[in-house]
Formats: C-alpha cells, sequence, structure tokens
C-alpha cells in the first residue's frame, strides 16, 4: 500500500510548489531532500568548505521559500533553485575576499566519500573507496570555473542547458569547461570510476536531516 510520504515524493517540483504556495509549507521539506544533495555538491565545488556549504544550502533554501512569488516557471524549478545557491555560494566567496579570516583552511571538515553499500569483498570495497577518493580530490582541485562544470554535468547529470542557466554560462561555455576539465582529470580515473562518480560527494543521513530541520527552524521564526 502507497504510503502518504511515497505519494508525496511522486509529486513534481511544480506540484509541491503550487501546494507549498496555496499553504502546505510543511511539503517544503519535500524539496530539501531532493535537491540537498545537488546543491551542496555545488556548493563545496565554488567554497572548498563543508560548513559554510552546509550554511549556502540553508540560506538558499531560504531565500528560495522567501521569493517563491518570483518562480515564474520558464525554466525548472530545479534550475532556478541551483542558480541562486550558486549565487549564495559565489557571494559568501567575494564576502572572503573582502574580509579574509585568519587560521581557516581550504578544507574544513570530513570530505572523504564513504561507500555505504554492503560489500562481501574487503579488498574490492577498500579499492572502490580509495578511488572515489581520488575522484573527488581530483575535481576539487580543478580551477573553481572548470570545477563547477564538471560537477554539475558529470556527477549531479544536468543537462548543457540546466548547466548555462545555473551557471549563468552559454551553452557553448559549459562545453568548453567540460572539455578542459576533463583534460584535466586523467582519463584513467573517470575510467575507473565509472558510475561511482555520482557517490562522491554525499549527502545524506543524519546531515541531511540536520540541514532540513534547521531550515524549517528559520521559515516558521
Amino acid at each position: 500500500m502507497e504510503t502518504l510520504e511515497s505519494k508525496r515524493m511522486t509529486l513534481t517540483d511544480e506540484q509541491v510548489i503550487d501546494r507549498v504556495r496555496a499553504g502546505e509549507t510543511a511539503l517544503y521539506e519535500v524539496i530539501m531532500r531532493r535537491y540537498n544533495q545537488r546543491l551542496y555538491r555545488v556548493a563545496r565545488a565554488i567554497l572548498h568548505n563543508d560548513s559554510e556549504a552546509d550554511d549556502v544550502i540553508q540560506d538558499a533554501y531560504v531565500r528560495a521559500y522567501t521569493h517563491l512569488n518570483q518562480f515564474a516557471a520558464r525554466s525548472p524549478f530545479s534550475t532556478w533553485l541551483t542558480r541562486i545557491a550558486v549565487n549564495e555560494a559565489l557571494a559568501r566567496r567575494r564576502s572572503h575576499v573582502k574580509h579574509p579570516q585568519v587560521d581557516i583552511t581550504e578544507f574544513d571538515g570530513e570530505i572523504t566519500m564513504k561507500d555505504t553499500r554492503p560489500s562481501t569483498d574487503p579488498e574490492q570495497s577498500a579499492t572502490g573507496a580509495q578511488l572515489r577518493e581520488f575522484l573527488e580530490q581530483a575535481v576539487l582541485d580543478l580551477p573553481e570555473q572548470y570545477r563547477t562544470v564538471v560537477m554539475l554535468r558529470d556527477i549531479e547529470e544536468l543537462s548543457t542547458a540546466e548547466t548555462a542557466e545555473a551557471l549563468d554560462l552559454t551553452e557553448e561555455n559549459v562545453k568548453v569547461r567540460l572539455h578542459r576539465g576533463h583534460g584535466m582529470i586523467r582519463n584513467w580515473l573517470f575510467e575507473r570510476i565509472g558510475s561511482g562518480a555520482k557517490e562522491a560527494f554525499p549527502f545524506m543521513g543524519a546531515r541531511c536531516d540536520n540541514v532540513v530541520q534547521r531550515v524549517l527552524d528559520r521559515l516558521v521564526q
């Protein structure tokens, strides 16, 4: 029997937003759980900082919620939301340039990918985890203009058009940056990781729950 939760998760973004606008504000949680990982990935790519990426995600959700009346559905809601997160991350980065802080390392927090899938072969599991760590580090070491494109196109699997709109680039520019980004990441890395690339930069479990709860708390204040 289909549960209420499963019914909610089958709603389209537009259906969820229409119902949130109509007063079912609790449904906004569906949006957050649906896009937490994407927003984390793009914010992490820009800021290189886990805790700040969390803050950007929360700010992006709150900003999107308070401006839902401005969403005109000319593009997918997910693209509109991603663009808000990108702007929030870029603004935070510009703020750090103007007001540099002391003793803040570029990599703050845990960035090692943990493989949650069960495996009966410890050696195979360890090798897979190591390859995913290599992929994560390879992507993070790219210059920012290539890193965000690779993150959205290869890992988050947005289309060229969606990536271009989210990053305010032309589609041709996205293609060029993606090509150059791939050139900087050794071909053997992607060949060996394959579909495991989607598992890099996880945003699951308690961490996802914490972000959702903090956003909900801010929205009811």
